[in-house]
Formats: C-alpha cells, structure tokens, sequence
C-alpha cells in the first residue's frame, strides 16, 4: 500500500512516499518560507523523485494537529484536495503521533512536545519496546510545569522530540537526570512518522477528503483573548 502524507503543523514541512514498510522519499525543509509557497512544489518534486504517479496512492495522510492553527489548515486542504480529485481516501495522524514513530530505534519513554507559547505545550507520552509504540499519555496542551511532575513519576529513560523538546530539556534536566534529547535529525516533526502511523490504522479510519478535520486541543489566541476580554468586561 502506497501512502504519501503531509506534515506542516509547525515551522517545517516535509512530504513523504511510504510503500509497505519502506520509505521511499521524504522531502523536508525548515527556511522560514510559508507552508503555501513549499507544499505543493515540494509534494509534486517528492513523487517525480520516486517516480511514482498521484493516481498510484492508496492513502493520502496528514498531521491534522494539534500545532500551528494556520500550518495545519494548510496540510490539511492541501491532503483533502488531492484525496478529493484522486477518490481516494485520507487519514488525520496526530501530529505527537506521528513523532514518537520516527524513534521506533529507542527503548524507554518517548515524550513529544510541541511550544504551546505561554508556558504551555502540547504534548503526550509514548513507550517504545522493541520497535512498538504505545500510548502513555492522550494529546494534550498543559503547563510546562505539570508536565514535568507526569514525566517524574515515569521514573526511566524518556526521550523528548519535538520544537519544544529543547525547551522542556533546559527546564527537566536539573529534576529528571534521566530525560534525553531526541538527536537532531528527527527532532522536528517528519512526514515519514506519519507514514508509519497511518500504515497501522485500520480501514475504519480512514476518511473520505469532506470529513478530514483538524484537532487544536485549544482555541485560537484571537478567541481566548475575546474570551477573556468579555469576562473582563461581565465583571466590570
């Protein structure tokens, strides 16, 4: 089964074509461009490398959050379109999902984290024992400091990947002396992870393009500020 998958949820994007265990291309770039100037080119460019036609995917895949409000709908429209004109069907990967698939390699604790901004993150915890991925801990958006307490109590190796992974890091290493970086070139979130994940899901979960949504765990700044600016104003 071919799949080709789309990750943009934060400032990197990357494509990648995936057949059957085997990764057969990823593009991945992080130069400040916006996700419309990249994706596209970059997907078209990904599938003439590994000669590979549109019409031979079997499932379209893409990170459909949590992460960049804007990064997301980009990846998102992009996969629906192209699972739309292909009549094929598409699948949302969590975003941490697809990360902890990228260090199937590790044994221990495998904690995703994405800067949230205001000293929150998202993030969830997985286990990796001899190549399985098991879920520890759901996505979630929480304080940096709450997060520390739940990664204590794992008590054993753990490993932090993600854009907020050197955040946590110099927050976590002086209370966990058992907490690792991931290594630099899996860091950041790939398109291969969530080939990987998406290669595990049943066909129960797979989508038609028109019910593919994403997953933002929080609601957008403007929203909160609104928010919290009308409650401002009730106690006025």
């Amino acid at each position: 089964m071919k799949i080709l998958a789309v990750e943009t949820s934060a400032s990197a994007a990357s494509c990648a074509v995936y057949d059957d265990g085997k990764l057969l291309a990823e593009f991945f770039t992080d130069v400040k461009l916006t996700h419309s100037q990249t994706v596209m080119p970059m997907t078209e460019a990904l599938l003439k490398c590994a000669k590979i036609e549109l019409s031979d995917i079997d499932l379209f895949a893409v990170a459909y959050g949590p992460g960049s409000f804007t990064g997301l709908r980009i990846g998102i429209a992009a996969v629906k379109g192209l699972a739309y004109a292909q009549n094929k069907p598409c699948i949302g990967i969590s975003t941490l999902e697809a990360m902890a698939y990228t260090m199937q390699s590790c044994q221990g604790y495998i904690c995703c984290v994405m800067d949230a901004r205001c000293s929150q993150v998202y993030t969830a915890t997985f286990k990796c024992t001899d190549g399985k991925i098991e879920r520890i801990y759901d996505d979630e958006a929480i304080k940096i400091d709450e997060l520390k307490e739940k990664l204590i109590a794992l008590n054993s190796t753990i490993f932090l990947i993600g854009d907020g992974a050197q955040l946590c890091y110099n927050k976590f290493v002086n209370k966990i002396p058992s907490v690792r970086l991931a290594p630099f070139n899996v860091r950041s979130q790939h398109a291969s992870g969530i080939c990987a994940a998406a290669a595990l899901k049943p066909q129960d979960e797979w989508l038609t393009a028109d019910k593919l949504i994403p997953s933002y765990l929080r609601l957008p700044q403007a929203q909160r500020e609104l928010m919290a600016k009308k409650a401002l104003e009730k106690k006025a």
